[in-house]
Formats: structure tokens, C-alpha cells, sequence
């Protein structure tokens, strides 16, 4: 299963993936790593791994017609790998239903919150009730809401954000003096053996359905 990663931090999940891979843990090769960020430590990552690397800076981004262009760029630069799979592993950008439709039932995210498989609120494996965290900042609102536990979720992606069918989550407890950084390092840290869990669980179902 060939895989492209889209991403705009440091590439940390991405490391996870190919740290797998080289232990001999995951059949997934990574076509390629796209990034709309010049100063993404995973462009780096990509590199020294031998893999093609593409960055595509969103210049206007506050202009509908520019955000379009570099939208098109980034899809046909990506169709250009031919993944089977599009992960958006600590991807800063919301995709258009354009983009999607692109690659249709192709593309997951990583999300650094519990979020439920419909509605508002997750009930947590302790049985409590708390809100679905969506959109760029929930690491920050977990915190500001007082919440005891949050964690992070893979999910296919739909046009409507952070909402699409969820393929797993993992909880992260919140402890006493968790700052942002703190609590964000815990949950990378329980992401990277999830999307890889995930991506092997993939591509084993992509193995059947081609037998």
C-alpha cells in the first residue's frame, strides 16, 4: 500500500511509519511527503530517508481563487505518487470536497482528540462524558475546559471537519500541572503506535480485497 503523508509540523507520526517499516513491523511504502510549510522538520525527515519530498507554500491564503490554485497544486502533485492512501498526519489545512473528491475514500487524519462516531460528546472507556473536541486548537481547549482525559483519533476525512467515520482512538489521561506542550508531547505519543496500527489493519483489508 503506498502511502503520501501530509503534513506541516515536524514529521514525528512520520518517523513512527518509517521506523516501522525498517523493523520489519509495516508492508506500507510512503510515496511521498507533501507540505505546504518550507520550515517542517518533516520535509528533513523525508529527506534524509530517501524519499521524494514536495513543498507547496499557500501564499493569500485569506484569497478564495489562491487558496483554489494551491489547492489544485497540492492534489495534482499528490495524484502524481499514485497513493492508494492519503494520511494527513498533523496536517494544518482544511481540504475542500474538491480535494476529495479526488481521492475518494482514500484519505484519513490524525486528530489529537477523542472524537465519537456521531454527535457532540465522547463517552470515555471510564464511562464519562465529555465534549468533541474539533478544529485546530484542542489541545488548548481540553485544557481550558478542565477535562480529565482527552487522546487523539484516526478517522476518514469528509468535507465536514474532523466529523468523518472513526478507524481508532486512544485516551490520554490529563495530570495536574499539564501544560499544552506537555500534554501534546503524551498524546504524539500515543499517536504514533496508533497510526500504525492503523495502517497495517489497512493494508492487510487492501491484501484481501485484491486476493
Amino acid at each position: 500500500m503506498r502511502v503520501a503523508v501530509l503534513l506541516s509540523g515536524s514529521g514525528s507520526n512520520l518517523q513512527a511509519l518509517l521506523d516501522a517499516r525498517r523493523q520489519g513491523l509495516l508492508e506500507v511504502e510512503v510515496a511521498a511527503v507533501l507540505t505546504e510549510r518550507p520550515d517542517a522538520f518533516g520535509l528533513q525527515r523525508a529527506l534524509q530517508a530517501g524519499l521524494p519530498a514536495v513543498c507547496l507554500p499557500l501564499e493569500q491564503a485569506r484569497l478564495p481563487a489562491a487558496r483554489l490554485a494551491w489547492e489544485e497544486r497540492l492534489a495534482t502533485a499528490t495524484a502524481l505518487f499514485e497513493p492508494d492512501l492519503v494520511l494527513l498526519s498533523g496536517f494544518m489545512r482544511v481540504l475542500s470536497p474538491a480535494f476529495l473528491e479526488r481521492f475518494p475514500h482514500q484519505v484519513i487524519n490524525q486528530h489529537p482528540a477523542l472524537l465519537p462516531d456521531g454527535g457532540d460528546t465522547f463517552i470515555t472507556a471510564g464511562g464519562l462524558c465529555i465534549p468533541a473536541l474539533r478544529g485546530a486548537h484542542v489541545v488548548a481547549d481540553a485544557l481550558r475546559l478542565g477535562l480529565p482525559v482527552t487522546g487523539c483519533t484516526v478517522h476518514w476525512v469528509t468535507p465536514a471537519v474532523d466529523d468523518g467515520p472513526v478507524l481508532a482512538r486512544a485516551e490520554v489521561p490529563i495530570l495536574a500541572g499539564d501544560d499544552v506542550e506537555a500534554l501534546h508531547e503524551r498524546i504524539k505519543q500515543a499517536e504514533r503506535p496508533l497510526i500504525v496500527a492503523v495502517l497495517k489493519q489497512l493494508a492487510a483489508a487492501r491484501g484481501r480485497h485484491k486476493g
